[in-house]
């Protein structure tokens, strides 16, 4: 099993990207640890407690019957997050404290600025969590929630996988490089989406020429947005649903059973 890490800028993005793959690596008995970047708020409908709360539910639902899975806020600021050194290395930390294998991040190409940021910092951060006497900082609480401090003598890590998945406010179709079946876990993504009330359960404010992405799409629900993706994904490479991911390094087969 592998030690797997999804950073999302705000919570809603991991399960809006790629719920339907977090709940089957879960399903498989993968250590899975979600990573908030920011509380995502102000929104129109939200605020921090209940964000929080949304948030939790949706790691639960996630979890199955494996139990809720571990989720970290790291709390830098919604519509703030810059590429820097200070936020490269809080990542850093939690890499080395969470001793992730495999990382996903948002594609690297997007409208929102905190999605560009987010996703050059991690990028930035699976490297420096490899260098040598380096030492990096303790967010709080979050070597109790890991069991690990990130700056334990044999911490130092370089995971092998970086893969980008789709949140994206571009209106364009993705060009994913590999797809995973989410057919059996596609329910368990809705119902996480749902969990976000403030964020999926309520119409929009009225904006002016607003280019407002499928899923914000006065009278669409979840549901029919997911299964209008998923489903779109899936007849790519022939099941019922799926979800689109992409990367920068070659995948190795070691056949093509």
């Amino acid at each position: 099993m592998a030690n797997i890490l999804v950073v999302g800028p705000h919570p809603d993005d991991q399960e809006a990207g790629m719920g339907g793959t977090v709940a089957k690596l879960a399903r498989q008995g993968h250590d899975v640890l979600l990573l908030d970047i920011t509380n995502g708020e102000p929104t129109p409908h939200g605020d921090p407690v209940t964000r929080a709360a949304e948030a939790a539910e949706a790691a639960r639902i996630l979890g199955g019957e494996r139990g809720p899975l571990k989720r970290y806020l790291l709390g830098l600021t919604n519509r703030q997050v810059e590429h820097a050194l200070d936020a490269r290395h809080l990542v850093a930390s939690v890499i080395r404290a969470h001793q992730s294998q495999i990382i996903f991040t948002p594609f690297f190409e997007d409208a929102h600025p905190d999605h560009r940021a987010v996703t050059r910092i991690v990028e930035d951060a699976r490297f420096d969590a490899k260098l040598t006497k380096m030492t990096f900082p303790e967010p709080p609480g979050l070597a109790e929630l890991l069991g690990r401090s990130p700056n334990q003598p044999d911490s130092r890590i370089y995971p092998k996988w970086l893969f980008y998945y789709y949140a994206t406010h571009l209106r364009w179709v993705a060009n994913p490089v590999f797809c995973v079946d989410i057919s059996d876990t596609v329910d368990t993504k809705i119902a996480a989406m749902e969990a976000y009330v403030t964020q999926f359960g309520t119409p929009p404010p009225p904006m002016k020429n607003a280019g407002l992405p499928p899923r914000a799409l006065p009278g669409r629900t979840v549901r029919e947005w997911v299964s209008a993706v998923s489903g779109y994904f899936g007849s790519r490479i022939g099941t019922r649903h799926a979800e689109p991911f992409y990367t920068k390094e070659p995948i190795a087969l070691a056949s093509f059973d």
